[in-house]
């Protein structure tokens, strides 16, 4: 493995995950009052942008983060807009 690769798979394994404990915490307590909706929706799109962004590059690290992170998002998005 190269030094760009390990770099981008440390990179993309941090802002993938990192907003886990937050999804984990409104799935589990139903609670999202304190999550900004507008935020939400602009990391949605932020997210699906860069999905398109690796699909064109056909940059597989980029494209697998980003669908994980998509997921979260949206359970995450959905539990605002029922609960918030």
């Amino acid at each position: 493995m190269n030094v760009e690769l390990i770099i981008g798979l440390v990179a993309a394994s941090l802002t993938t995950f990192g907003f886990l404990p937050q999804s984990i915490k409104a799935i589990r307590t139903k609670h999202t009052g304190d999550l900004s909706l507008i935020t939400l929706i602009m990391l949605e799109v932020g997210i699906i942008i860069w999905i398109i962004y690796g699909y064109l590059k056909s940059d597989i690290p980029l494209l697998a983060a980003n669908c994980i992170s998509l997921v979260f998002m949206t359970f995450t998005l959905i539990l605002k807009l029922r609960h918030g």
